[in-house]
């Protein structure tokens, strides 16, 4: 019999609502305990999706219920220092959204914190887990492309104007698409090849009256790769979202994985056959030669799962697994995004301390 986690989350809006708690819920041994939100559309939502979940206002009645081990925060970026200090002062078990923290000394405050605690600490880098980025790890794994020269990755979207109503447009610290979008281009391109030699940076603000970076050219140097991270909001025509070359060959992928589209239009996970399964179409393309014979067509993408992330929670928490996203790794691109922030404003190269 598996054992049991009781899980306390805070915030059930966009994030908690489509990013967490359908995969909470679909893996077994964790128990959506308790669901912390103010919002009474919000809480209309969750008690009609969660009726097992008690609806709750105040973070205080989740930190100390004795009952449950693991806290989510599903909360503004500004709010992830404090929410999670109280979480693992409370001897809970902590999930951090991302971007883990607004600055990579506030991620080693958490992190020795969570050491001194004895408690696991992790952070909520879901996009390890989309079909196209799992294609590309068993495409690099088997060598496919050869030595890998340049990786580049985009995550664009269109939005030429202002969502109003959210902090997400607020020129407040951890605002902007570095930390919200970049976060997940850094994290993917830290796991596939390490920490880099330097950063440069080129960060833009180009919505007419936003006040906060729309849009990121990001150059991580390596001793012989160059990696490339683009994300702006007046992309209206999308290019490749993936283009790696290496010495045998390239692979160009298009199109976004599917499950984000499939959660916001109320699906799923729990009961769905082709969860996470991409069309056809947007498959990506291999060029290449292997075993002397040249290679070119689509490849079928591995499915994608957010599932994979607290699959993998439980197993660290019952001591069955690693730990797939460490605080360290987190912690990294925090200290990569201050890098380009910096990189930007100082209008240089700078070296990765």
């Amino acid at each position: 019999m598996s054992k049991t986690i009781n899980v306390g989350l805070l915030g059930f809006g966009m994030s908690g609502s489509v990013f967490h708690a359908p995969f909470i819920t679909h893996v077994p041994g964790l128990h959506l305990s308790k669901i912390r939100e103010t919002r009474p559309e919000n809480i209309a939502v969750a008690q009609a999706r969660y009726p097992e979940a008690g609806i709750v206002q105040d973070a205080r009645a989740i930190f100390e219920d004795t009952a449950i081990d693991l806290v989510v925060l599903a909360t503004p970026n500004v709010s992830h220092l404090p929410l999670a200090k109280a979480a693992l002062e409370a001897g809970k078990h902590v999930v951090v959204e991302k971007p883990f923290t607004v600055t990579s000394a506030d991620a080693d405050e958490l992190m020795e914190l969570a050491k001194s605690k004895g408690k696991l600490l992790t952070v909520y880098q879901n996009r390890r887990w989309d079909s196209d980025f799992k294609t590309i790890k068993k495409i690099l794994a088997g060598n496919l492309l050869g030595n890998v020269v340049e990786y580049e990755a985009h995550f664009d979207r269109f939005r030429n104007f202002l969502k109003p109503n959210t902090w997400k447009e607020e020129d407040a610290p951890g605002s902007g698409i570095l930390y919200d979008l970049g976060s997940h281009l850094i994290d993917q391109a830290l796991c596939l090849f390490g920490t880099p030699e330097a950063v440069s940076a080129d960060l833009r603000t180009q919505r007419r009256h936003s006040q906060i970076t729309d849009s990121f050219h990001l150059l991580l140097h390596y001793p012989a790769l160059r990696v490339i991270l683009r994300s702006g909001m007046l992309v209206r025509e999308q290019g490749p979202r993936y283009k790696i070359y290496g010495d045998k060959g390239s692979f160009l992928k298009y199109g976004l994985d599917v499950q984000e589209a499939a959660l916001k239009e109320g699906n799923a996970p729990k009961g769905a056959t082709d969860w996470g399964k991409e069309p056809e179409d947007i498959w990506g393309r291999l060029n290449t030669e292997l075993n002397g014979q040249h290679i070119m067509g689509k490849v079928e993408s591995e499915a994608g799962d957010y599932t994979g992330f607290y699959q993998n929670v439980y197993g660290a928490l019952t001591g069955d697994e690693e730990l797939e996203v460490t605080p360290e790794q987190a912690r990294n691109v925090i200290r990569v995004i201050e890098l380009a922030m910096q990189s930007d404003a100082e209008k240089r190269t700078l070296k990765y301390i």
